[in-house]
């Protein structure tokens, strides 16, 4: 199943591709980083950086898209999101940017048309609150952070 969302080039992406699924059964599609040519952006141990992806979406409304991780760079270089998953709102229409943090040993460089993220739409149903007075009982109950043990 496929859902149509609109997307649009910002003139500093011109020439880089659009996401795109590298499997057939890929959840994810891969974004790319829109800096200039011969313009990295270096990231050293512990440093962030919002990199641009050149794109902006009209998601429809009832969505949201995520931005997540590739696993590919956490395991080679400790490239991590610092908001993963990412939300980006059916009512946004600023440029994707990914706020990428370096976990690693070694400073890392994005360069133009580098994957830097995968992007997932997702069903955002907005919550109906209904206010009461008591909950009702569950078997964990108030349990949290481990109260279901480690193993």
């Amino acid at each position: 199943m496929s859902i149509p969302v609109q997307i649009k080039q910002l003139p500093h992406a011109k020439g880089l591709s659009l996401p795109a699924y590298k499997t057939g059964g890929a959840a994810g599609a891969d974004i790319v980083a829109a800096v200039p040519h011969g313009n990295p952006i270096k990231l050293y141990t512990g440093d962030r950086a919002a990199v641009p992806t050149g794109l902006t979406v009209a998601i429809p409304e009832g969505y949201e898209i995520q931005v997540r991780p590739r696993s590919g760079l956490a395991r080679e270089f400790g490239i991590q999101l610092v908001n993963a998953p990412g939300t980006i709102d059916s009512d946004y229409r600023g440029e994707i940017q990914v706020v990428l943090i370096n976990m690693g040993h070694e400073p890392f460089l994005i360069e133009r048309g580098d994957r830097i993220a995968q992007i997932v739409l997702a069903a955002a149903p907005q919550i109906a609150w209904d206010e009461v007075d008591e909950l009702p009982a569950s078997a964990r109950g108030a349990g949290g952070f481990g109260s279901t043990g480690t193993s």
